[in-house]
């Protein structure tokens, strides 16, 4: 059975500090985060790379990655702007920014026809996820709304520079998913977690499960999507420049009315990513340790 990894990488990345967070190099060799998540996606069995990014970012994007892992494995490319929208709908001059995690996997809708993982472009996952995830797409058979969401522990997936966005999630007894909660500003407090708002910390259970935006989907996902995206944007108020159409949103609504379940399969591996400027040398540092206890290879991609 065919199965496609599918890489988020149309954020703006404004938390960076205006660089393309996406592309920066944190391997000896020059890698960028995104190689280590191809790799660990090859090597647990996925056939095919679909890269989600905006055009005015394919020449870059190419350069530094695209055309390399063209030459190791069968490469397609979607557009998410922020003007594609359904028809009867125009986007607001004002609005920056595209429409969400939700708009980015609907971009792929022409393209993705096979059971498929969904990942962030900037963000390590570690490799246990993939191996749950694309196990788990075999044994199904790609059977529609059949999910599977590798779970990650809260504590092992913050930031030492500021908040984060998790989706928190309820688990039942039987290891599937009864909601998800898109939660902000998820931040450290000493040895334990809390949501940072308004000034105030609210404490949050360290050893929650949480959804890293790493999902074992099939095709009726991106079908769900279309349908619900004109629904979206007919709720918006006038004036509104900010909303976004997100997938945790919709897998939600799925689970919620019957029409998916999502088996929920813990790792205790631990995330890093380039969220902010100040946490690249701390994944720096991580790459060499991995390097350094055998996980990865200096020629990454050697057979």
């Amino acid at each position: 059975m065919k199965t496609s990894l599918v890489v988020m990488a149309a954020g703006i990345g404004s938390r960076f500090g205006g660089g393309i967070k996406q592309l920066e190099p944190v391997g000896p060799n020059g890698e960028i985060i995104i190689d280590y998540s191809i790799h660990d996606a090859l090597e647990a069995g996925f056939d095919r790379v679909v890269f989600i990014i905006r055009r005015d970012l394919e020449a870059d994007f190419r350069e530094i990655i695209g055309d390399r892992i063209e030459k190791i494995c069968p490469v397609a490319y979607a557009f998410q702007e922020k003007d594609d929208l359904p028809e009867g709908f125009t986007c607001p001059a004002e609005r920056k920014k595209p429409w969400g995690t939700g708009q980015a996997i609907l971009a792929c809708r022409d393209i993705v026809k096979e059971p498929f993982l969904v990942i962030n472009a900037d963000d390590y996952y570690g490799k246990e996820g993939f191996r749950i995830a694309h196990d788990f797409l075999v044994e199904n058979g790609g059977k529609a709304g059949r999910f599977c969401m590798p779970g990650f522990i809260l504590k092992n997936t913050l930031s030492d520079n500021g908040g984060v966005s998790r989706g928190l999630c309820h688990v039942d007894e039987n290891g599937y998913l009864v909601s998800v909660t898109e939660t902000h500003n998820l931040v450290r407090d000493g040895a334990g977690a809390a949501v940072d708002k308004d000034g105030l910390r609210v404490p949050i259970d360290p050893d929650s499960i949480v959804s890293m935006n790493m999902w074992a989907l099939t095709p009726d996902l991106i079908d769900a999507l279309a349908q619900g995206f004109p629904k979206f944007l007919a709720s918006l108020s006038e004036g509104d420049v900010k909303s976004e159409y997100i997938l945790p949103g919709m897998i939600d609504s799925m689970v919620r009315d019957g029409r998916a379940t999502v088996k929920v399969i813990p790792t205790r591996d631990r995330w890093f990513g380039v969220t902010y400027r100040e946490d690249k040398e701390a994944v720096v540092n991580a790459f060499k340790v991995l390097y350094s206890e055998g996980v990865y290879q200096t020629d990454l991609y050697a057979k």
